[in-house]
C-alpha cells in the first residue's frame, strides 16, 4: 500500500538517487542470510522500512509471528543500516487511546499485540542515532492485492452485500497513502539539522504523519460510502462499550504539528483530500 506509493514518487522525491523497491516475494525479511546478502550487494545509504505484520487480529492470533515480523526484522535492519539511515514505519496504536491527539514525546502504552510489537520495534530502530520513526494512522489507497487499505476492506464488504458495523466512539486520523509516501521521502532524505534533530531524546527522531481531521470509524465509513453509491453501501453504528473482541484503543488521534513545522507544510483534512480527488494532485505539500 504505502510502499507502492513510495516507489511511484521516487523519481520526483529522490532525483539522482538509485532507488530499489523490494516486495516480500523478492526478499523475505525473516531470512537472515538473504537480508545480509542483499545489503552487501546494494550497500544502501537509506532504508525505508514499511513492511510488517500489520493486521491486529493476525497479530493477536500469533504473537510470536508478530514479534518476528515487526521486532526482530526491524532490529536486524537497524543494525545492518547503522552506517546509513533507516526510516521505520510505526503506528498510532502504540498509544492506549485514553485521550487522543498524542504528541511524539508522549509515553506509549499499547493495548494489543500489534501495538506492543511496534512500540518495541521503535526502541530497536532508535538505538542507532541516525535512524528515524514515522508514526501514521489509517492510510487510504490502492494495494496490489486490493485488501491492504481500510477503504479497500470496506468496499470488499459492500460488494459482497455485507453491512459492516462501525464504531461511533473509536477515533483515528486517516490520511492518503500518497501523502504519507511523499512525506516519508522528505523525512528519509533530510539532514538532521533540517529536521531539528540535534542529539537529545529518541523522541526527537519520531514524527507523526496523519490527517488533521479526527474522525470516528462511522464518519470515515460514511466518507468512503459517498464515493461508491453504485454499491448501495450500508453500515450500522456500534459502540466500543458493546465490543467483546480484543483490546481496541478509543482515540489514537495524532498531533502532527511537529512534522508540519519542520517540513514547512500543511497536512490535509481527510474529507477535503477525498473531495479533491484523492489522487496525486489532491495535495500540493
Amino acid at each position: 500500500l504505502i510502499g507502492r506509493r513510495i516507489m511511484a514518487n521516487a523519481a520526483a522525491c529522490a532525483p539522482g538517487w538509485r532507488v530499489i523497491g523490494l516486495t516480500r516475494a523478492e526478499l523475505d525479511l525473516e531470512d537472515d542470510a538473504a537480508v545480509v546478502r542483499r545489503f552487501r550487494e546494494d550497500a544502501p545509504s537509506v532504508v525505508i522500512h514499511c513492511a510488517g505484520l500489520t493486521r491486529s487480529p493476525a497479530c493477536e492470533a500469533d504473537p510470536e509471528a508478530a514479534w518476528r515480523a515487526n521486532v526482530e526484522v526491524t532490529a536486524r535492519l537497524a543494525g545492518l543500516a547503522q552506517g546509513g539511515r533507516l526510516l521505520f514505519f510505526s503506528t498510532d496504536l502504540v498509544f492506549d487511546g485514553t485521550r487522543g491527539m498524542y504528541r511524539e514525546e508522549d509515553a506509549v502504552n499499547p493495548l494489543g499485540v500489534y501495538g506492543r510489537s511496534k512500540a518495541e520495534a521503535e526502541v530497536q530502530a532508535l538505538r542507532r542515532p541516525a535512524h528515524r520513526v514515522l508514526r501514521t494512522s489509517l492510510n487510504y489507497g490502492e494495494s496490489a492485492t486490493g485488501d491492504r487499505a481500510f477503504n479497500e476492506e470496506l468496499v470488499r464488504q459492500w460488494r459482497a452485500g455485507r453491512v459492516p458495523g462501525l464504531f461511533v466512539d473509536e477515533y483515528r486520523c486517516p490520511i492518503g497513502a500518497e501523502v504519507t509516501a511523499r512525506i516519508a521521502w522528505r523525512l528519509a532524505l533530510a539532514t538532521d539539522s533540517a529536521l531539528g534533530i540535534g542529539g537529545g531524546e529518541p523522541a526527537a527522531r519520531i514524527f507523526h504523519v496523519a490527517g488533521t481531521e479526527r474522525l470516528s470509524r462511522l464518519e470515515i465509513g460514511r466518507l468512503i460510502a459517498a464515493l461508491h453509491p453504485e454499491l448501495n453501501p450500508g453500515m450500522t453504528a456500534g459502540s466500543l462499550k458493546d465490543y467483546r473482541g480484543g483490546p481496541r484503543p478509543a482515540d489514537t488521534s495524532l498531533d502532527c504539528r511537529k512534522v508540519e513545522r519542520v517540513l514547512g507544510l500543511s497536512l490535509p483534512r481527510f474529507s477535503e483530500w477525498l473531495a479533491a480527488g484523492a489522487g496525486p494532485d489532491a495535495w500540493n505539500g
